[in-house]
């Protein structure tokens, strides 16, 4: 299971830089507004120590990480929800991804054209974001607009329903994102919440990380631009990072001893790319449960909070529908014990049920019959 995100922003702030670092695709990078109007995608890999040190002791044939996708998505300009700037077309890309990360131009160089002229952070996140929430009020006012006709039937769940979506309404005019009302609709008791934003396919509810673009002269992101996304990332409750994208899809062609010793020169303990993935991921509210039986050794993402056999689906329906237990170690564990075997024989293998919720570093078999 992989899952995806998009890259998205104005155009010419680094977009495609930072998918081709990302996915080390290599792809034509060029300097105008729609240098890319079909989204590529490209598979990265997540950073993982754990299974690193799990492959270390069972020496499997064949390791299998887990991964994000990353969708390039052509740069949003302003009247994007209107159509501008081929618009309908971005924002149905943006629909499709299940998070974004939203770079944001924090450097000056007088060869990269700035749509606006002039690098300005908050203003640039400012356009997209107005765009993307102008495209959810017409979604919202859709439904509003559908809902009232079956109103007349009386029923209190419509009704309730309605309130709920004049409720987002008004917020989103506000200029308030929708993933800050998640968990806001109590006021609903007959509600099914989850359902409704599921219905709803909201972009500004979409999970979001704020990249702030640097130059190679402030990797860390301590320039007046840089902490200004910062700060509105915290405010937002987002997911924050500072990556130079040229710095980065440079690294990706270098060999993993290059990348090493440039790393170690610049002062920066891991790749930007990194951070970006573990953020991303957290947003995501994903965890990573493990499995290590037979030849191979992977690594699964998951939604924190989902139960084994919901789990269990993720590697074959089978396994779910024909679920009996989930046998369940610690990563830790097993490492330092050396095998699910030798664990198995120590009484360090715990045996769960149907309800029991994977948690984040389980090393997990599960048995099932069909």
């Amino acid at each position: 299971m992989s899952v995806q995100a998009g890259i998205v922003g104005l155009p010419n702030v680094g977009k495609s830089t930072l998918f081709n670092a990302l996915t080390s695709a290599g792809g034509a990078v060029a300097n105008y507004p729609f240098c890319t109007i079909e989204p590529n995608v490209g598979v990265t890999v997540l950073p993982d120590s754990r299974l690193e040190a799990i492959v270390s002791v069972v020496k499997p044939e064949e390791v299998v990480p887990a991964t994000l996708e990353f969708v390039d998505i052509a740069g949003l300009v302003k009247g994007a929800s209107q159509g501008e700037g081929l618009g309908n077309q971005f924002l149905s890309h943006i629909r499709q991804v299940e998070a974004m990360a939203h770079v944001v131009r924090c450097f000056e160089d007088e060869n990269v054209a700035h749509v606006s002229a002039t690098v300005d952070p908050l203003a640039d996140i400012t356009v997209v974001e107005t765009e993307l929430l102008l495209a959810d009020l017409q979604t919202l006012s859709k439904r509003i607009e559908r809902q009232a006709r079956y109103l007349k039937t009386g029923e209190a769940r419509l009704k309730e329903e309605m309130e709920a979506l004049q409720f987002i309404q008004d917020e989103l005019q506000k200029g308030t994102a929708a993933r800050r009302l998640r968990g806001r609709l109590t006021g609903f008791p007959g509600l099914d919440e989850e359902l409704l934003w599921r219905e709803l396919s909201l972009l500004t509810a979409k999970p979001v990380v704020y990249c702030a673009n640097v130059g190679e002269d402030d990797l860390t992101g301590e320039s007046p631009a840089a902490k200004q996304v910062e700060a509105y990332a915290a405010e937002q409750g987002a997911g924050y990072v500072a990556i130079s994208a040229q710095l980065e899809a440079e690294i990706a062609e270098f060999s993993p001893e290059e990348a090493k010793a440039l790393l170690e020169e610049l002062g920066l303990p891991e790749p930007g790319l990194f951070r970006l993935a573990r953020e991303m991921y957290k947003q995501l509210g994903l965890i990573t449960f493990y499995t290590v039986k037979g030849p191979q050794t992977r690594a699964w993402p998951l939604p924190a909070g989902t139960t084994a056999p919901k789990a269990a689906g993720k590697i074959h329906s089978d396994m779910e529908r024909g679920f009996i237990r989930a046998e369940v170690i610690n990563w830790e564990d097993l490492v330092n014990i050396g095998s699910f075997a030798r664990a198995r024989e120590q009484g360090r293998v715990r045996v769960e049920g149907r309800d029991y919720q994977i948690q984040d570093g389980d090393v997990v078999l599960f048995r099932f019959n069909v």
